[in-house]
């Protein structure tokens, strides 16, 4: 099993550059839905650009790193706008019985549509009786 969280840069604070560190990663909102053929999970990104989406799943769960472009002006303060900025990164623990390989995805408006297909049952199979003759 891969790791899933991804480092982010972490860079000291100073006039020409950005600070990106772990605090400022939130857990956007998200609905779920699972219909009969499939698992539907809508997530809410504003803010954020389709370059900026990153999606990873392995065999039970699935990563969505959704990172903003950040602005720095020359002239910049801090306004407690600090939450503006924040990145979203979303991990759930979604099981076995989907079809990680199989993912389909849109991003439209800040809104990122995750369609998976559940993966086929595995039918039991009786095996024909076999006559035994002793």
């Amino acid at each position: 099993m891969t790791a899933l969280t991804l480092p982010f840069p972490t860079v000291s604070r100073s006039p020409s550059t950005v600070t990106v560190s772990t605090a400022t990663i939130l857990k956007p909102h998200f609905d779920s839905q699972e219909r009969e053929n499939d698992f539907e999970i809508v997530v809410y990104v504003p803010g954020v650009v389709a370059a900026g989406i990153e999606i990873t799943a392995n065999t039970t769960d699935l990563l969505v790193n959704a990172r903003k472009q950040h602005f720095v002006r020359v002239n910049f303060g801090a306004l407690h706008l600090e939450s503006a900025q924040y990145d979203y990164q979303l991990v759930l623990r979604l099981g076995r019985s989907l079809d990680y390989a199989a993912l389909r995805a849109s991003f439209n408006d800040g809104v990122l549509r995750l369609t998976i297909p559940k993966k086929k049952a595995m039918g039991y199979v009786e095996q024909p009786e076999v006559a035994r003759v002793a």
